[in-house]
Formats: C-alpha cells, sequence, structure tokens
C-alpha cells in the first residue's frame, strides 16, 4: 500500500524517499519506533558527515540540506517525536527542513466528540485505536501518554521543543480529526511554524485504498491534492 504513494510522492517531488524499518509493538513497545526513527536520522548524519558508510543514490543525488520527516497515522506521531529529539542534537551537515504527521494518530483517554460521531473506515475503528494503543504504549499507560497525547498534561510543553516548521495533514471525516485539531491549535498558541491541509470528505489514511483512489473520482482528485500540498510545502523549505 505504501510503496504506491511513497513512490508516486518520489516522482513528483523528485526526492528520494528513505523507508525506515521499525521495531514493530508488541514485541517492541514504545518507544522503541521513536529511536529507530531517530537512529535513521542519525545513519542520514553520518553519510552526510562522510562517515563509516556510503549510500549512493543519497551522496550522489540527495540535498543532506533538506531533509523532511513524514509518517501517516500512528507514523505521524512519529514524526513530532523524532524532530523533538532532533532539535537537542547538532545535526550537521543535515538540516531538518520540516515535519509532515499525515493524520497522526494523536489522541487521548477521554473520547473526542469526532470520534463518538464520524464514521468508521477499513483503514481505522474505535476498536482498532484502543487495541492496537494497548499492545504499543508503555505497560501500564493511558492514551494520556506523550506518545499519543503530545499536549497533554504529561507532554512537555510544545513552546520549549526547537521544531522545524510542520505541515500538518488532516481528514474531514477522520475519527481522531478532533485530537489532530487540538495539536495544530496548540501548535500555534505556541508560536510554532505550522500548516494545516485539510481533505474533505474523506477518511483517515483514505489514499491507501488504491481501488477508491484508482475508481473513485472524489477520492483520486483528494490524494492528488494531498500530495500536491505535501510537494508545494517541501518546495518551500
Amino acid at each position: 500500500m505504501y510503496y504506491y504513494m511513497y513512490s508516486r510522492l518520489a516522482r513528483l517531488a523528485s526526492a528520494i524517499v528513505v523507508s525506515v524499518y521499525l521495531r514493530l509493538a508488541p514485541e517492541h513497545r514504545l518507544p522503541a519506533a521513536i529511536d529507530d526513527g531517530f537512529s535513521a536520522l542519525m545513519w542520514l548524519r553520518s553519510l552526510g558527515q562522510g562517515h563509516d558508510s556510503y549510500e549512493p543514490w543519497l551522496n550522489n543525488y540527495g540535498d543532506f540540506n533538506r531533509v523532511f520527516l513524514i509518517g501517516d497515522s500512528s507514523g505521524g506521531n512519529l514524526v513530532h517525536h523524532v524532530a523533538a529529539r532532533a532539535g537537542h542534537v547538532d545535526l550537521s551537515p543535515v538540516r531538518l527542513a520540516g515535519g509532515i504527521p499525515v493524520h497522526p494518530g494523536f489522541v487521548r483517554s477521554v473520547r473526542s466528540k469526532s470520534e463518538m460521531e464520524q464514521p468508521e473506515s477499513p483503514f481505522l475503528t474505535l476498536d482498532m485505536v484502543d487495541r492496537f494503543l494497548k499492545l504499543a504504549l508503555p505497560k501500564g499507560c493511558t492514551k494520556d501518554h506523550p506518545f499519543t497525547c503530545p499536549v497533554g498534561h504529561a507532554a512537555p510543553p510544545l513552546d520549549g521543543l526547537n521544531l522545524p516548521p510542520f505541515l500538518l495533514c488532516v481528514a474531514e471525516t477522520d475519527l481522531i480529526r478532533d485530537t489532530e485539531m487540538e495539536y495544530y491549535e496548540a501548535m500555534r498558541k505556541a508560536n510554532k511554524d505550522v500548516e494545516l491541509l485539510i481533505n474533505p470528505g474523506v477518511g483517515h489514511s483514505f489514499y491507501l485504498n488504491k481501488i477508491a483512489v484508482d475508481m473513485d473520482p472524489h477520492t483520486a482528485a483528494q490524494t492528488t491534492g494531498l500530495l500536491e500540498g505535501i510537494i508545494e510545502f517541501i518546495k518551500r523549505h
């Protein structure tokens, strides 16, 4: 599912997409995936510095001064947390130019209005949210943990984080739209550079349904619009 989407993005954006291997829950609970994402960023830094390894595509064609983090659903959470961690280190010659969380899995213990009212989809149901997070969060933790609720009381204040410009992508009928919008408003309140892209009439990770992308004009148009918005953001940074 992801190969189709990200190969299309790579072609249209003239970008090299680095797909990161992430250890999976429940064998490896969070923050394992965050650690792996950050390790990939450190690997890019090592390549840029000419240390230990050489990757022809990246060393010959990559621009280490324009690196973007992108991830969807739970991967959107990783974008936030990897970027926050990267803000504490010297990445030179890598410059983290932006973060693009797409339909991030930001939730909280108390159900939001959109969780209660929006229709479930093949890509996200309330049962999936509860089961996945029970398997992925550290044992004994609730959905109010900073991994899933970066704007909650337990999370570090956003205004203290050194974050690059962000493009938050939201689907209008996403079950977790309201908590994604809470994140957007909190980022704005913290004076962070954050932009918002909303796709109307579609749900969580809608672009992964290749049959709908191929057969339904609205889904196809919204997928194109999402890609165009991401590419425009990349080109400006």
